[in-house]
Formats: structure tokens, sequence, C-alpha cells
């Protein structure tokens, strides 16, 4: 009997099991931002990393330089790697694998433009357009992670998943449930599990009771409420950080939110000091700007001019000519009731926490706040389309390093569709100037102060709500060691998670 109990015991040591949220409906890493999850799942790597300060580290390049007149940066790429059916990684193949994302992701260009690409042995050298000062850094996301592009022929990526250089390789996805293996050619020490199963558990309280019972061995993101049910530290380990995410609500400024006035009442309306101290059990911190505090962008002398202020919220919807004449607690102006909708997913527990807050505390200046819920796989075309009033996001800001892409996406001035995140309208010449200046910038100083600058012409123009900061965490089973959440997010199955020793 009790060989048969060690038996199992050495059995469950290859198999790990992971409890998370998936949002990609395939694996294709160039579809919708499904590259996240081929990252995350242990498949993908890219050319650079972040590590847990968010500096650009080598990981498939080695080594990088740039030419004396900015224009040039050339990688050198490891020998000795290989992609998961054996053949080796070149810089022939990372030029195949990143003009294969050109190709099919036009938020590609929105990173930079190459005029050209070179790969001359195990070199490769990437040619631009205009000086990009954070090339290195582009390339860490996960759109830009190198695939095999000549499997592509007899292996299909979305449903086989993409062949790649990361430990682990698709042995088996759908949606509610990816399956890996181990990729026997791993080039970067050894991979300790099998199979790793990761099922989707899309309900937060769902995922937290799997990890009490054993049924899976780690989780990401346990919601807030959940975190004090595992502190008994001989049984569970907890890795809690300030996260680089933002929970906002985008605003679209072709409907009624359109008016200034409208739009700052809005903001004002909203008590978002409440929400994260008392709805959120202080696991958030209160919002205020685009960028959280975690990140050094000026936020304690950043000035929110719609901080939470009824009368003024009221007073505001006033001057803007929106007045109760029926007596129901709706504002209307020519015929109209003054109605919003609000557009979100439920996949991370904050989300219609805040969403039915700010329904709550909109209804009492007079706006009636209609909550729509949907799959998180919608939100990406309907924040293209502008199809809302107010679009939830929980986003990470640095997802290159610093801010500038996340900012730029969303609110750079979308021009004939060459900034197609931003589809809210917005659009500022005063804000277009400052990442014309950014985008080309190499002094760390003067990018620090043109960031801080950004955010604050956003904040005086209400371009958003910026409901909160949270904490990520990864917790998992005393049984397993390495389990660790790193800032950008994009790093959970990895080959330093392994069984303990005993």
């Amino acid at each position: 009997m009790t060989g048969c109990g060690d038996s199992k015991k050495e059995a469950d040591k290859t198999t790990l099991k992971i409890g998370v949220t998936n949002f990609a409906d395939t694996l294709e890493p160039t579809e919708n931002y499904f590259g996240w999850v081929v990252m995350r799942y242990g498949m993908g790597e890219s050319l650079t990393k972040f590590d847990e300060k968010m500096s650009v580290v080598s990981w498939l390049a080695e080594s990088w330089q740039i030419s004396e007149d900015h224009l040039s940066w050339t990688f050198k790429i490891r020998d000795n790697v290989k992609f998961s059916n054996g053949k080796p990684l070149t810089a022939e193949a990372v030029k195949a694998s990143l003009e294969r994302a050109f190709n099919k992701n036009k938020r590609a260009v929105t990173f930079f433009k190459y005029t050209e690409i070179v790969a001359d042995g195990q070199k490769l050298t990437i040619r631009t357009a205009k000086p990009e000062p954070n090339m290195p850094g582009f390339l860490a996301d996960p759109l830009f992670l190198i695939v095999d592009v000549s499997a592509e022929a007899d292996h299909n990526f979305a449903k086989e998943g993409p062949i790649c250089t990361g430990p682990y390789m698709c042995q088996s996805f759908v949606k509610d449930k990816a399956v890996m293996v181990k990729n026997p050619y791993y080039w970067d020490g050894e991979v300790p599990y099998e199979k790793v199963e990761i099922p989707s558990i899309d309900d937060p309280n769902t995922r937290a009771m799997a990890l009490q019972s054993g049924e899976i061995d780690m989780a990401v993101n346990i919601a807030a409420g959940d975190i004090g049910l595992f502190k008994d530290a001989s049984k569970f380990r907890v890795d809690r950080i300030s996260s680089l995410r933002t929970v906002l609500a985008r605003i679209n400024q072709k409907g009624v939110l359109g008016d200034p006035k409208v739009r700052a009442a809005f903001i004002s309306a909203c008590d978002r000091k409440s929400y994260n101290e008392v709805l959120l059990k202080g696991t958030f911190i209160e919002g205020k700007a685009p960028v959280p505090p975690s990140m050094d962008y000026g936020f304690k002398d950043l000035a929110d001019p719609n901080s939470y202020n009824v009368e003024r919220a009221k007073q505001l919807l006033t001057e803007a000519g929106w007045v109760d004449t029926d007596g129901d607690g709706i504002l209307e102006k020519d015929g109209k009731k003054l109605s919003v909708d609000f557009v979100v997913y439920n996949s991370r527990a904050e989300l219609p926490l805040y969403a039915e807050a700010v329904q709550s505390d909109a209804k009492k200046v007079g706006i009636d706040v209609k909550i729509k819920n949907v799959d998180y796989n919608l939100i990406d075309k309907m924040g293209i389309n502008g199809e809302y009033d107010c679009l939830i996001s929980n986003i990470t800001t640095a997802n290159t390093g610093d801010p500038e892409i996340f900012l730029s996406w969303y609110w750079r001035t979308n021009k004939n569709g060459d900034n197609p995140q931003n589809g809210s309208g917005y659009s500022s010449p005063v804000l277009d100037a400052k990442f014309a200046e950014l985008s080309s910038e190499f002094d760390q100083q003067k990018r620090h102060q043109l960031i801080i600058d950004i955010q604050q012409i956003l904040m005086n123009d209400g371009a958003g709500l910026f409901l909160g900061y949270p904490e990520t965490n990864i917790i998992s089973s005393t049984a397993i060691t390495g389990a660790k959440m790193y800032p950008s997010d994009y790093y959970w199955l990895t080959n330093k998670i392994s069984p303990v020793k005993k």
C-alpha cells in the first residue's frame, strides 16, 4: 500500500496544474493579443524580456547595439537554440517571424516601422524609418515572440499552437483547457514537468477553491477577497506585487460624453477612494492618473481636476443644459435621457464591482449608466470600432518597459486608421506633438517629463476614468517552487517552476 502511495506521488510530480483565466480562442500569436497567452503558457519567447524591475534583458538575443545615426539596431541571436521541432534558431528565422507579425497584425506598426530587416548568420539588423529609442523594449512584447514560419505549411498554429523555442509546447488547446508538454530541445536548462495542464477557471472564487482543494497546484490572480484563505505558509506560497496595471474606462468622445462638461461631471461623480478602500478592501490603490504609482512618472504631483466632488458634478451638468423635467432622477436634454452605456467583462473579479459602483454614483447626479456585459474577446473589436460610451480595461501600462505605447495606443489621434486602438475619437494636437517628441527622444530625463506632461493633458481633458491600480499575484502550493509573478505579467509558466525535492 505504501509503495503504491509513493508511486502515485512520484507520478503526480510529472504533471503541473495551473488555474488561469484565458481570453484566447486560438494560439495564433498575431491574432488579437493572443501572443500573451502563448508566452504565458511557456511556449513563446522573444528576443528580449523584462526582469523583476522592468529592465530589458537578453533572451533569444544575447546582445544588441545601435548605429551612430540611431536608425539601425543589430541583435546577436543566440547560438545553439532550437525550435521545438528541432530546427535551429537563426537570424533568418527571426527575420521571417518578425515580418510575419507585421504582415498579420496592424498593431505591429504602432510600435515601430522598419525599412529593412537583414539577416547575416546570427546577426539581425533592423533598419527603421526614424530613431526608435525603445526598440529592445518593443521586441519584448508578446506580439513579437519568435515562431518557426517554415513549420506553418504542415502545422496549424491557431489550433495546434505555434512552433516556438520555450520550455513547453502545445499538446492540445481549446479555450477551456490547454495541455502543454516538455520541449525536448529546450536550450535554457532542465524542463521539470512532462506535462502541464492549464484549465481556464474564469470565476475567481472557483479558482481559489480549486487551489484550496488541491485540484490545481498554482493559480494566477486570486481575487482580493480570497487571498486571506491562503495565509497558512505551510501549505501555500503567495507572491503579490504592485502591478503595472491600471483599471480604467475609456471614454467615447463621439457620444453624450463628448461634451467636456458632461465628461468632467461623470468623472467627478465617482468616489474612487471608496471603491478601492471599501469595495476592494484596500487591495487596489485609488485611481487618478493613467500610469500607476508603482512607476515613477509623477503620480503624486499630477493634479486631478475631476477628483470626487458631487456638487461640482451637478453644477457642470446644469451648465451643460441637462435638467430633470419629469422628476424620475435622470436628467434630460432635447427630449433625451442622459444615458451612458458601460461595457465590462467579468473574467476579472473587480471589473463588475467598479461598474456597479460607477452606476450607483452616477445615478446620484442624474446620469443613467447601463452596464453591458460582454465576452473579453469582443473588447478589442469594440474598442477599435468605438462601440461604447465607457469601456472598461485592466491593462498593463508598460508593455514595452515604459508607458509610451499604452498612452499612444489609447489617445494619440487616429489619423486614417494609423492608430486603430484609439476608437474613442479623442484627438489633441498638443498631445500629438508630445507623442511625436517622445517617440524619438533618447534622453531618459526628457522622456520621463514628456510622459508626465502627457498624463496631465489627458487628465485635464477628462480623456478617461482611471478607477484604480491592482496588485497582481500568483499563489502556489508549497509542493512546488519557483512560481513567481513578474510586473510585466507575461511570464507565468517557466522552467523555473518545479516540484519541491524532499
